[in-house]
């Protein structure tokens, strides 16, 4: 009797869906767990979606027929960047067009921070709305009370935060692509350079030499007091013995030491 092989079925990992977003208020935010919830909240005037992370990054390699140093990255033109959508986002960038296209208008809900101003951006260039005019909405916490007030207070792209995003994004590219070859031909292959794990290791490195050439040297302070005068003798002992008594805050006494 032969066992039968058995094969388990694989399943297809669900694609992130975009709601019908016709004659709504489509909302875009960075979770699609945070997209369920937001929904609640919002009513049946809002199409909640999520881009799920980032959309668009400096591409990994310089497009065909092109050599490029630092690719996505141009070196000799202000450092300006090229952007590409990312591996397995084209269907869903596609779907936020089409809905976009229906909406009254878009929203952009990502988080409040530097990374999440770059996404809105990013998908304010995608789907054609002018960063000074689109509806950015932040807040601290996903209740009710935070996301309806959000609402009631939208402001443009802080293209400020985005800048400052994108200035990382392209220096850890520069550094990365620039540094980490040198790396490879010269101490080890598989190593990699940073823009700010770099500079710390040479901090490290700096400290640690200065450690290694360190020479202790024993120091004291010697305090005396001399008197010639016999009637005075008994009091500086009284003096001494005091001293030699006080505790500091760790309960210490001063430290005696025969030469």
């Amino acid at each position: 009797m032969t066992k039968k092989k058995t094969t388990k079925k694989k399943t297809a990992r669900k694609k992130q869906a975009v709601p019908d977003a016709t004659g709504k208020h489509l909302v875009i935010v960075e979770s699609p767990a945070k997209a369920r919830t937001i929904n609640k909240y919002l009513g049946d005037d809002y199409a909640v979606t999520s881009s799920v992370g980032h959309v668009r990054d400096l591409p990994a390699r310089s497009p065909k027929g092109e050599k490029q140093p630092v690719p996505g990255v141009d070196l000799e033109h202000d450092f300006a960047p090229t952007y590409d959508v990312l591996k397995g986002k084209g269907t869903l960038v596609a779907e936020l067009k089409k809905a976009a296209k229906v909406a009254k208008d878009v929203w952009f809900a990502s988080d409040l921070d530097r990374e999440g101003e770059a996404i809105s951006w990013h998908l304010a260039e995608l789907l054609n709305v002018e960063p000074s005019k689109a509806k950015r909405v932040i807040f601290n916490a996903i209740t009710k009370k935070q996301i309806e007030e959000a609402f009631k207070d939208p402001h443009p792209i802080n293209m400020d935060f985005v800048n400052a995003q994108q200035a990382r994004r392209i220096l850890d590219r520069i550094v990365g692509y620039q540094v980490s070859p040198l790396l490879w031909k010269r101490v080890a292959g598989g190593l990699s350079a940073g823009r700010v794990q770099s500079v710390a290791v040479r901090i490290i490195v700096e400290r640690e030499k200065e450690i290694e050439a360190h020479i202790p040297d024993e120091t004291w302070n010697v305090v005396g007091r001399f008197t010639l005068d016999q009637d005075k003798c008994s009091s500086l002992i009284t003096e001494w013995d005091t001293f030699i008594d006080t505790k500091d805050e760790k309960g210490k006494g001063p430290t005696r030491k025969m030469m």
